[in-house]
Order: structure tokens, then sequence, then C-alpha cells
């Protein structure tokens, strides 16, 4: 979610394997340098090994030319390897979103390198549909931050009452801000609707 003062990440802490719950306390938000971080929704080893790849690019990116890459630079080099992959794709939708000297974006990816910047806000994932109307009927240009993640969550627990795939025992928050990435875990049973 793009807001007044930052670029906001948010997801659940459900990880499934089939019909299984695998964890109710996955991490979902991977930071990948001190200004960006990356949302997962699919395979959980797919989007673990481009993470991995993606901060070591990042890091070599920012020893190499002595300045940190921009958002767009990390979401079309995660894009170019996705397309790479093409005939083996990663199982994965991304999210990709930072704050570097032209203020705050989010990028959305598939697992064919599509990349997209969103102005306001995107969601991926099984329960996507719910969070995305909560999302439509109540965002509103110059949120705050803290504004932004109130209304992520909320669609977050949308999404949860209606969707299998969605809910775990957490909310992870990202904050991304000139000063960087902050990232908070909330209980989902302290969380008001």
């Amino acid at each position: 979610m793009v807001c007044k003062d930052g670029a906001l990440l948010a997801a659940e802490s459900k990880s499934t394997l089939g019909y299984l719950i695998a964890s109710k306390e996955s991490e979902k938000i991977m930071q990948l340098d001190d200004h960006i971080a990356m949302t997962i929704a699919g395979a959980s080893g797919d989007a673990q090994a481009l993470a991995r790849y993606l901060k070591a690019e990042l890091k070599l990116f920012s020893i190499e030319n002595q300045r940190k890459a921009s958002v767009i630079g990390a979401a079309t080099l995660l894009s170019n390897i996705l397309q790479g992959s093409k005939f083996y794709p990663y199982y994965v939708q991304l999210i990709v979103a930072g704050y570097d000297s032209a203020g705050p974006h989010i990028y959305d990816l598939d697992p064919l390198g599509s990349v997209e910047e969103e102005r306001k806000f995107f969601s991926t994932g099984s329960g996507s549909p719910m969070a995305l109307g909560v999302l439509e009927d109540s965002y509103k240009e110059g949120l705050s931050l803290e504004e932004g993640a109130k209304l992520a969550m909320r669609a977050i627990k949308s999404a949860i009452e209606r969707d299998i795939g969605s809910g775990g025992k957490a909310i992870d928050i990202a904050m991304m801000t000139k000063d960087g990435v902050k990232i908070t875990r909330h209980d989902i049973d302290k969380i008001g609707k």
C-alpha cells in the first residue's frame, strides 16, 4: 500500500501444504535491503530462494556502485529472474515495496516476470479477493502509515474469515520510509475487526 509517508506491506502467517496447515507462524514478508521488502504468496521454497538471490544481488549492486538500488531496479531484476525461468517458472506471486529518492513504491510481479507499479495498493494470495474488496472500499489517498496498517489488518482479517488458506497466529506489517524498513508482528487474536 502506498501511504503519504511511506510504503506498507502486510501479510498473515498461515502456510499450507495441500489441506495441511504447515505453519501458523510463517514469515511472508522478507526484507531485501535496508529500504526494500517483499511479500510472498505461492510456494515458500521458491519465494525464499528468490529472496536470498535478490538480497545477494542488491548487496553486490550497492558495493559495486556505492549506492543503493532503486525500488524499480530491484523489481526489474526480480522480473528478469522470473522471466528467465518462464519454461520452469517459480510458483510465486510477489509484491516488492520500498522507499527511495523518488518516494514510496509498490510493484506486483507474477510467475512469468510481469511487473506492474501499483499507485495505491495490491493484494496477492488465496485471500486476495476478499482483501481487495475491503481495500477498494476504504482506501483513501494520503493515508498515514498507521492508518494504512489498520486498513491492511482489517483487509487481512476479512480474508481470514472467508478463505481457508489465510490465517495463522499473526499479521506482519512492514513500513518502508526514508529511515528504512520496520517490520512488526501483531497477534491476530488481539487485532480488532
